[in-house]
Parts: C-alpha cells; sequence; structure tokens
C-alpha cells in the first residue's frame, strides 16, 4: 500500500477523507487528543484503505451527496472498536470481524467509537451489476464475519487490503470484479428469508396434515389450528410466512381446488354447486363464487359446463 496520510487535526483530517473517499461532516470528541490514519492503494477500479482514528462521527449529509457527481458502493470492514452504520431507514451495529454494506449517492451515517480500525473498499457504482432497489435493500446490514461464508469472505477482504497482491490490470480489473459479486452474496443471503429448521419442517408437516383432514369444517381457523399444535398463533403465522404465505390464503387455495376437482368430475354432476361449496367449508354460494371467480377466472358454474378446462389456474403461494 502506499505511504499513510496522517494528522492531528481535525479539519486536515475531514480532507484526507474527502481525497480518499467522499466528503463527510465529522464530529469528534474535543475534549481527547485527535489522531487520524489512512492508507490505501488501488487495484483496478477497486480502492482498498485502512482507516484508523479515534471516537467520532461521519455523516454524509443529502446535500454532500447531491453536491457529489461520483457515486461509489462501498464495504466496511470493523477490524477494532465498535461502530454503527445508518442508511436507508436501517442500522447496523457492528463488531470486530462484521463488514456492511452502503452507498455514498444517498445519505450515510458512522458512529465510530473507542480507537477503532476500518477497512474500506471502494466500487465505482456504474462497475456494480446490481440495480439501485436491488442494492438499496442490501445496505446497512450486519455481515457477520465469524461464521459461514462471511467468515471465509471476511478473510479475504482484510487481506486484501492488508496485503494486496501484486497483478496485472486484467487481474485487478478480474479480482475487484469477483471481490464485489461475493461481498453482494452474502449480502444477499443476509435479506433471503430463512429456511424453516428441521423441528419447524416437522412441525408444517403435522399442521397440513391437520388442515387437510378438516378443509370442510367453516370454523377452521388459525386459531384453533394454533391450539390444537400447542403454539401461539403469532408462531403459526411465522411458520407461513417463511413459506411466503399466510394460514388463511394456504386454507382458501386447498378449499377452492378439492371444490374444482369436484365441480368436473363425473360421480359430482348431479351435487349443487352450494353443496360442494358448503362441502369445502365455504359459508355461503356467495362468498365461494367470489373466491373462485378471483383465483380462476371464470365462476363456478361456467367452470362446470366448459367444454374444456380454462387457462391453467394463476399459481398461489402455500
Amino acid at each position: 500500500m502506499g505511504q499513510p496520510a496522517t494528522t492531528d487535526r481535525l479539519d486536515v483530517w475531514q480532507d484526507i477523507i474527502r481525497e480518499n473517499f467522499v466528503a463527510l461532516d465529522i464530529v469528534a470528541d474535543r475534549r481527547a487528543s485527535f489522531r487520524g490514519r489512512v492508507r490505501s492503494t488501488e487495484l483496478g477500479h477497486l480502492h482498498v484503505a485502512s482507516v484508523r482514528s479515534g471516537p467520532q462521527s461521519c455523516t454524509r449529509t443529502p446535500q454532500l451527496a447531491r453536491a457529489d457527481d461520483a457515486e461509489y458502493l462501498q464495504v466496511g470492514l470493523l477490524t477494532r472498536g465498535a461502530a454503527v452504520v445508518q442508511q436507508d431507514d436501517r442500522e447496523a451495529v457492528l463488531t470486530p470481524g462484521d463488514f456492511a454494506v452502503y452507498e455514498t449517492d444517498r445519505a450515510f451515517c458512522w458512529r465510530l467509537q473507542q480507537d477503532w480500525e476500518l477497512l474500506v473498499l471502494t466500487w465505482p457504482r456504474d462497475c456494480v451489476p446490481l440495480g439501485g432497489p436491488a442494492s438499496r435493500a442490501l445496505t446497512a446490514r450486519r455481515l457477520r464475519g465469524g461464521d459461514g461464508l462471511g467468515a471465509i469472505v471476511g478473510r479475504m477482504l482484510r487481506d486484501l487490503v492488508v496485503s494486496p497482491p501484486a497483478l496485472s490490470v486484467e487481474g485487478e480489473v478480474r479480482l475487484g470484479a469477483e471481490v464485489l459479486d461475493l461481498v453482494t452474496t452474502v449480502a444477499q443471503e443476509e435479506v433471503r428469508p430463512s429456511a424453516p429448521p428441521r423441528s419447524a419442517d416437522d412441525l408444517l408437516r403435522r399442521i397440513d396434515d391437520h388442515i387437510l383432514q378438516r378443509l370442510g369444517d367453516p370454523d377452521l381457523t388459525p386459531t384453533g389450528i394454533a391450539a390444537a399444535h400447542f403454539i401461539s398463533t403469532r408462531h403459526l403465522h411465522r411458520l407461513f410466512a417463511l413459506r411466503q404465505s399466510t394460514v388463511s390464503r394456504h386454507v382458501q387455495h386447498l378449499r377452492l381446488e378439492r371444490a374444482r376437482l369436484e365441480l368436473r368430475h363425473p360421480t359430482c354432476r348431479d351435487r349443487s354447486i352450494t353443496d360442494i361449496a358448503w362441502r369445502w367449508g365455504f359459508a355461503d354460494l356467495a362468498t365461494f363464487s367470489r373466491a373462485f371467480r378471483a383465483a380462476y377466472g371464470t365462476t363456478p358454474s361456467r367452470y362446470r359446463t366448459a367444454d374444456r378446462h380454462p387457462a391453467a389456474a394463476p399459481s398461489r403461494s402455500r
């Protein structure tokens, strides 16, 4: 890395930060002696740096962001001290080894405590393959560097800043792109809903069986389902949220499917649509007809008398 830039003056520190990163409003505890150091280098389009100083807040105000044409995606990895980063109405509390993504085209804030060191990697925003909404979903989230993929990527980021490799220009460009892909993968895994643990899978299977056996019961409700499995209604809703669905939507989908099959089944030709609706737990014909049309785009009577099946019903999350 290049020679470090050091200072014991806050005004000079703000200039050093602006020259190496972007303009920030920096507020430090003036009761303590101040000292700051930045050491950085370039790897193709990727800028890597080690930043050290004492307690302070570093804020990218909306005004500063609007005044700056350059836009970057940055990753900050904390190696010493404690830090909180805020952006996009989120806040990530970091301990040594953790890292977070943030972007410079809009407001953000770092609150840094104790004597700290932050490793900062910076990519021009136009080198980032993610669109605006996708990258906004990743900012200011704590990416744990203590286990799993986060630990692997965190060690690589640390080595990249502390001991940057000597590469060809083409190699530096490829490395910068691959490192960015790994960081965004860690962040996207943090955002993605967790798969239900094994115990939750087993419980959901029992709940599914319970629902299937009682589809025709108009009193089948989330409260009753939860009570039958000795869990809270809130826990039940959380389980179905892992499926990107709700209890009521799941039950209605199953009821409509059973009713749809009976409407076309040869042995049910003499059964009225009202009887079929009641059989599968609908309170009345009007409620059944509205739900059926919303799901399949036609009325139960037209579906029953059609010469062929209509287009496939829209898929529903279960």
